[in-house]
């Protein structure tokens, strides 16, 4: 492929100690041996390894188990100095924590990367090779999990007392194998050769039952009390990780829970013979924390979701509540000492369990239970699809969570005779807001039960908070026209710049100076440097230098061979409709005829590049992954595309593969139907590294056009209002192809089975869906999104023009740090002092 990109020349480092991304420290040579020798004592007393006969996974160990022993003294004492101080604790509730791998971000934030590089050169052991040894943790799916990771480093670095709860899942969400352009999932065993980070906690595990029955006990005072006989019991025993902050500022836990039953054999049973039977009720029970995200396409699916939901959140509620009364305080205090986050509605059933726990375990009144629970909770919400905000049917609920129900129903009557005598909603306005939705099935409608057991209700960013007033809670806002608040969503800069892009972040250090590493805000100094040619020609080179890193990668995961100098297109999120990796797909294949009708054309070469997993039940996801790769098939074996346009698809897309792609991208895909995307943080951290964003007026897209400025982002299509307005027409679908000749082009080809000649209707399900049922208006953006790319074709052949643009992005986006997002969340959602 062309190359676009100038030349690079050798780049000057300056010396380590001043400016690499954790390279806080000067190391003697006294310092080294120390870890040296510390590494040398986990290998053989840990590990049981010598070093003649140590693997690269057992020098791994040795080394985290080293690093970790120095974080324990800082995580005790930060514990204990939150014991002393009394300060108000955050406890986040989350099913998803990407953490991805923890070995670098120890090192770096406890400033100790260069002394344990160099304690292992004197081993003569590869760095590089033992760190990628390390299984990344599969906790998470996508943007949740990965936010709530980069939450609990911000508040760790912020020096925020705080605990994270989640699920410390066995296999994660899966492994995404590709064959033959199919996606099947297999389990990802990340810890099948342990976890070094991890602390087992076998003495704090708590009870948690499901099903029976309720029985009314009337008490001699004429007050009623009720007891729960559960038909089953699991136990949630904790395992914590240490999440160490910025500089070492802070080290806050991270505790998982793992489902155990409570009899791991029946003993007779396996005596009788009957070895599969006897393992039985544990095999169900474990299953609990076994998957994250079950299938939900059959019962058994729907009630394990639930019942994985209800778990972590009552061993969470029981965990913090135990440590409040530890404290020696009144149980009525707890608004004082804890805020509680729900990271979405996953963690909703905590308004019902908070009341059950207060109520039932504690005596605490019915009344002042409330104020407790809508005191603590806080709530925040990630999307504006109704179907994506949680129900579920009310007979699953009575069944598997009687007293839940019971109280859910109690909460429910309450909050309707409240709406009703308040006189702002009447007839179906309170049907609307009614925690019961019943119309057909009856189901329990979990996001109004978060926003009404909760202070504060937060969007994640500008646009999402606005429509969320006005579209899935307007009816719950006029009732409460204070709780709703923005907190727009950031990302962690040392994960996403300073550790995955150190060669850029030297560069910044060296000319803006170290405080970039401390203050985000610090990367506008960039403007005082833009025009500097020396400083352009060392961007340039680094942005080559990912851009290698980044390819070899893809030559060995594909055996395509793809040129560093192309524009590298880049579209990384887990795959769905709403998303529209199927319109980018579309554009590559109207590119690939274009090209070959007019091969003289001086077009922008591009390699378009696309991660991402799709729901194991989610068909037509896993069919634009299979239209990925047969495009591929097509263009990349086709002569006349060499040096103008391949397609690579990279499997099983987690956080490693992220750091490698993002600081390579030259442009990033933030292309949902506007008013669908909460926020994206992906955009952030394409932006932070260099990459202009080709998008529609969505999520933080927006927040990101003010910041870098409109003259350096590549808006396009319809708005959130147009949307609405365009889907008022039941043939706005049919009528867009109609005035797209080129549109129109590709759907047939997709029809006549042009990209899959094994199976020529493969795709025409798919075709004949956007121009009859186009939910999300592919068809309708589809000539705008084409004319935006071409006008990035221009100026990728501009390349002065494009660094001074992709220097904009960089400067402009250090406001998308997770820690002033943190700031916000600490003063105005969980009003607790940042010190």
């Amino acid at each position: 492929m062309v190359d676009a990109l100038p030349p690079g020349q050798p780049v000057r480092r300056p010396p380590a100690e001043q400016t690499g991304f954790a390279l806080q420290t000067r190391f003697g040579d006294a310092d080294v041996r120390v870890l040296r020798n510390a590494i040398l004592d986990k290998l053989r007393f840990s590990v049981g390894r010598e070093p003649s006969s140590a693997r690269d996974h057992d020098w791994y160990v040795a080394t985290a188990l080293a690093v970790r022993d120095r974080i324990i003294d800082r995580w005790l004492d930060s514990l204990s100095r939150s014991a002393s101080t009394g300060r108000k604790h955050v406890y986040y509730f989350s099913l998803e924590f990407l953490i991805g791998r923890l070995f670098v971000d120890a090192l770096s934030n406890l400033g100790v990367l260069g002394g344990i590089k160099d304690a292992l050169a004197q081993l003569d052991v590869d760095f590089d090779r033992i760190r990628a040894a390390e299984a990344d943790a599969a906790l998470g799916n996508g943007g949740l999990g990965r936010l709530a990771a980069c939450f609990m480093e911000s508040m760790a670095s912020l020096d925020l007392p705080a605990f994270g709860y989640g699920i410390r899942y066995d296999f994660g969400l899966f492994r995404q194998v590709l064959t033959d352009g199919w996606q099947h999932e297999i389990p990802e065993d990340w810890l099948s050769f342990g976890n070094p980070w991890e602390f087992e906690r076998p003495d704090i595990a708590y009870p948690i039952t499901f099903g029976g029955t309720v029985e009314e006990v009337r008490e001699a005072d004429g007050s009623v009390r009720h007891l729960w006989h559960p038909a089953e019991t699991v136990n949630a025993v904790a395992f914590d990780t240490p999440i160490v902050g910025w500089r070492g500022a802070r080290v806050n836990t991270l505790r998982l829970w793992s489902a155990r039953a409570p009899d791991p054999l029946k003993l007779e049973t396996f005596n009788l013979g009957d070895y599969v039977g006897a393992m039985a009720d544990r095999l169900r029970v474990e299953a609990i924390s076994r998957v994250l995200y079950p299938s939900d396409a059959t019962p058994a699916g729907q009630e394990l979701r639930l019942r994985q939901e209800f778990f972590f959140t009552s061993a969470s509620l029981q965990d913090l509540i135990r440590r409040h009364r530890a404290q020696n305080r009144d149980i009525g205090q707890l608004p004082e000492h804890a805020a509680i986050q729900l990271n979405d509605t996953h963690p909703a059933i905590a308004v019902a369990e908070l009341m059950r726990l207060l109520v039932d375990e504690h005596r605490v009144a019915w009344d002042e239970a409330w104020r407790i629970t809508r005191g603590t909770l806080n709530y925040t919400n990630h999307t504006l699809m109704p179907e994506a905000l949680e129900t579920w049917p009310a007979a699953l609920m009575e069944r598997l969570l009687p007293r839940h129900m019971q109280i859910i129903y109690q909460l429910n009557w309450n909050h309707l005779r409240e709406v009703a005598a308040g006189g702002t909603l009447s007839g179906d306005g309170i049907r609307r807001v009614s925690l019961i939705g019943e119309d057909g099935e009856r189901r329990v409608r979990m996001g109004p039960l978060a926003f009404i057991g909760s202070r504060r209700v937060n969007g994640v960013s500008a646009l999402h908070t606005e429509l969320m007033r006005e579209t899935v809670f307007a009816d719950l806002h006029t009732l409460y026209p204070d709780r709703i608040v923005n907190k727009t969503n950031g990302v962690t800069f040392r994960r996403w710049l300073q550790q995955a892009n150190p060669e850029l972040t030297r560069l910044l250090v060296d000319a803006i100076g170290p405080a970039v590493l401390d203050n985000p805000d610090a990367l506008s100094g960039i403007e005082r440097v833009a025009q500097d040619p020396a400083f352009r020609e060392r961007f340039v080179a680094v942005r080559r230098k990912n851009k290698e890193r980044l390819a070899r990668e893809i030559g060995e995961r594909l055996g395509i061979a793809v040129d560093p100098g192309a524009l590298f297109d880049v579209q990384i999120k887990r795959i769905h409709e709403y998303k529209r990796q199927h319109l980018n797909l579309l554009e590559t294949a109207a590119l690939y005829e274009a090209i070959k009708a007019d091969p003289n054309r001086d077009w922008a070469p591009r390699v378009k590049i696309f991660a991402g997993k799709a729901a194991s039940s989610y068909a037509v996801a896993k069919l634009i992954i299979k239209l990925a790769y047969d495009l591929a098939a097509v263009i990349n074996n086709d002569p006349a595309m060499r040096g103008r346009l391949a397609v690579a698809f990279l499997p099983n897309y987690n956080v490693s593969l992220a750091e490698i792609i993002i600081p390579a991208a030259d442009l990033s895909e933030q292309i949902s139907t506007a008013g669908l995307e909460a926020s994206g943080t992906g955009n952030m951290k394409l932006a932070l590294n260099g990459a202009l964003t080709i998008g529609t007026l969505d999520g933080a897209n927006v927040e990101i056009r003010e910041r870098v400025g409109p003259d350096n982002i590549a808006i396009f299509g319809l708005t959130a209002r147009e949307v609405a307005d365009r889907k008022l027409n039941p043939f706005h679908a049919r009528e867009a192809i109609e005035r797209s000749p080129r549109l129109a082009a590709v759907l047939a080809n997709l029809r006549s089975g042009v990209y899959s000649p094994d199976d020529p209707g493969r795709f025409a399900g798919l075709a004949d869906g956007l121009a009859h049922h186009d939910t999300f208006l592919v068809t309708d953006d589809f000539d705008a999104y084409w004319d935006a790319q071409r006008g990035l074709d221009r100026l990728w052949h501009q390349p002065d023009e494009w660094w001074t643009k992709s220097l904009a992005n960089v400067g402009g986006v250090g406001w998308f740090s997770s820690d002033r997002t943190i700031r916000e969340y600490a003063q105005e959602i969980w009003q607790v002092p940042i010190q």
